[in-house]
């Protein structure tokens, strides 16, 4: 039998079929409407107050007011080595530029502010088309082109400018090095420092003190918020509707006395080398000098690559600040360690004598001292003033050896950096006898000990250690780190919000009776040996050391002179410690004794460059002096 096929929806009539098709269609739109209004009730009532902030944050331009920097002054705190000079910055914001005009603005611009194209071209490239940001294009602009600027400011579109000082440095010459420069902050830079609340734009200190304290001496910039139209323009009334002024930085009292860098730099003169001038007490830098200098005024303006590859290409390296960032061989001067190890040790008697003949034939060679006819029978003060090579090679060798040697040059801190408030120290160099197997595959021999006995050989020190060397002897086994900054004062009411006391870098256990001979051998260094004519001034009585370094150059050497002032004194604060290296690149003169001697004639004499050169009757050496072309 056969049965119909069943099915509800063979129910369904024809005219049933559109009826539940609309039906399912309002469900649809129903269904759509309510969720529709959900979501115009959440962004009109739940959340609307976060969106009409949006829609206000939008109408609205805010532009960073930058702070001025804070000055740096001297130790008397009297006329600022570095302030700041009104100048203004100029702006374009790409995205309110019509399109394809930014080449034709910026053309513009170069004729009116007189800036090269290329140079803005490089602020602005093509990639930043269509930000919404400013960007800086141009600084260190003068009134009279902004005014001009101004004049043409309606057929420039997106273009602005606002006050932006600049860095101005009075003072030029040595104190290039202590102070630094500051720049542009770079894409690398800005990466590391961005969550140090860095941005692009931002001047930054690039070296020295600038470098080295640039978050206290930066100071914190301020907004300004004004209301806008669509396109960017300011709204009816033109009243910054939000204003927070900028900070300025907090001013910075260095240790440095301007009177006696002057004085130092001027008694280096135009030769390669360093000086440093110290307060063994305190460990403050009284001077720090290195030739040649740059002037850091060169940085300041719109495009300083090439100035700045001018001197990284410059074969005297006029950047490198030689008392930290070079090292060099002590040469005599390292018999002050020597001294010290010898009585110290207790190993061969202080009134023994060495006889010196000029020569000492051992390990297949023949050793000359550098007088050639030799001292005759020396005890260790006569052969630390006579500066006496055999005397010290043969106690070195046979007495002390290397070990103790290279134990008593790390003593003095030698081989490792001080920790100066600058950026850049290097360490120098102490070698030991397993540094030499690893790097020559040779053992250390007894005549690597004697060349490190006088200085010589592997042993590399900056002037920085070479006045630490000083201070340690001075102050009976105390160095305290050296520093630059005395204090931090309020940028507005002038207070010392922080000073720098002083911090104890070494404290040796070495005896006190020890340092006590030390100090009378390196008087009679003065008084009657090698640096007797030079230093014996009557302004006040030295103690040092003088030093000779072999550089393998026919009739060049390298000069230093490392010691203190006054010999005897009931009050550490009024000694100083001197060192100067002068390089062998220069005509050979013995320069650095002369040079210590107008430094210490003119800081207790308080006299200038000029006048301590006449009352020590050096004139007829200033004509000579110089370095070699």
């Amino acid at each position: 039998m056969n049965f119909p096929l069943h099915s509800p929806l063979n129910d369904l009539s024809g005219d049933a079929k559109p009826q539940f098709r609309i039906k399912a269609l309002q469900a649809l739109f129903v269904l759509v409407f309510i969720l529709f209004s959900m979501r115009l009730f959440s962004l009109q009532v739940l959340s609307g107050e976060v969106y009409r902030t949006r829609a206000q944050d939008i109408a609205r331009r805010t532009a960073v007011i930058p702070s001025q920097r804070g000055e740096i002054y001297d130790r008397n705190f009297s006329q600022p080595i570095v302030h700041n000079t009104d100048s203004f910055a100029v702006f374009v914001v790409p995205a309110e530029v019509e399109k394809g005009a930014i080449p034709a603005t910026l053309e513009r611009l170069s004729a009116i502010l007189n800036i090269p194209l290329a140079q803005l071209e490089r602020k602005l490239t093509p990639q930043m088309y269509t930000l919404f940001q400013p960007v800086e294009v141009a600084s260190n602009i003068n009134f009279a082109s902004i005014a001009a600027l101004a004049e043409q400011v309606h057929i420039l579109p997106g273009v602005s400018w606002q006050s932006k000082p600049i860095r101005t440095y009075p003072e030029t010459g040595s104190i290039a090095h202590i102070v630094g420069y500051v720049g542009d902050i770079t894409r690398d830079e800005l990466t590391v420092m961005y969550n140090e609340g860095y941005i692009q734009g931002d001047i930054i200190g690039k070296s020295g003190i600038e470098r080295q304290y640039d978050k206290v001496l930066r100071g914190t910039d301020g907004s300004e918020t004004r209301v806008v139209d669509a396109r960017g323009r300011r709204m009816a009334g033109g009243q910054p509707v939000e204003r927070v002024n900028p900070v300025m930085g907090k001013n910075l009292v260095l240790s440095v006395d301007a009177r006696i860098q002057k004085l130092a730099e001027k008694a280096l003169g135009e030769r390669m080398g360093a000086v440093v001038v110290s307060r063994p007490s305190t460990g403050e830098i009284l001077a720090m000098v290195s030739y040649p200098w740059y002037d850091p005024a060169i940085f300041v303006g719109n495009d300083s690559t090439a100035e700045y590859q001018r001197l990284v290409n410059d074969p005297n390296k006029p950047l490198l600040n030689r008392a930290i960032q070079s090292s060099y061989p002590p040469a005599s001067t390292f018999k002050v360690v020597l001294t010290t190890g010898l009585l110290n040790e207790d190993l061969f008697p202080e009134n023994q004598t060495i006889l010196c003949r000029g020569e000492l034939d051992y390990g297949n060679r023949i050793w000359h001292c550098h007088v050639k006819t030799g001292h005759g029978r020396l005890n260790l003060k006569q052969a630390l003033a006579q500066s006496c090579d055999i005397y010290f090679w043969t106690v070195g060798r046979d007495y002390l050896g290397v070990e103790r040697i290279v134990s008593y040059a790390n003593e003095f801190g030698f081989g490792k950096a001080t920790g100066i408030d600058l950026p850049g120290e290097i360490a120098g160099f102490i070698p030991t006898p397993g540094w030499k197997e690893r790097r020559t595959n040779e053992r250390w021999q007894n005549g690597d000990t004697m060349n490190m006995s006088i200085g010589q050989g592997y042993t590399l020190v900056t002037p920085l250690q070479m006045v630490n060397m000083v201070s340690m002897v001075v102050n009976d086994g105390v160095v305290y780190r050296p520093h630059i900054l005395k204090e931090v004062r309020n940028p507005v009411s002038g207070a010392i919000e922080t000073t720098a006391p002083p911090e104890a870098l070494y404290r040796s256990d070495i005896k006190k009776d020890v340092f006590d001979t030390v100090k009378t051998n390196m008087r009679s260094v003065i008084s009657e040996g090698t640096a007797q004519y030079p230093l014996g001034i009557k302004a006040v009585e030295i103690a040092g050391k003088t030093g000779t370094g072999e550089v393998g150059l026919a009739n060049q050497w390298h000069s230093w002179f490392a010691g203190y002032a006054p010999y005897q004194t009931d009050n550490p604060d009024e000694r100083i410690a001197v060192s100067v290296i002068v390089e062998a690149v220069n005509t050979w003169e013995w320069w650095a004794v002369y040079a210590s001697s107008i430094i210490f004639q003119g800081v207790f004499a308080n006299q200038s460059y000029e006048e301590a050169v006449r009352a020590l009757g050096f004139q007829y050496l200033i004509p000579i002096a110089g370095r070699r072309e």
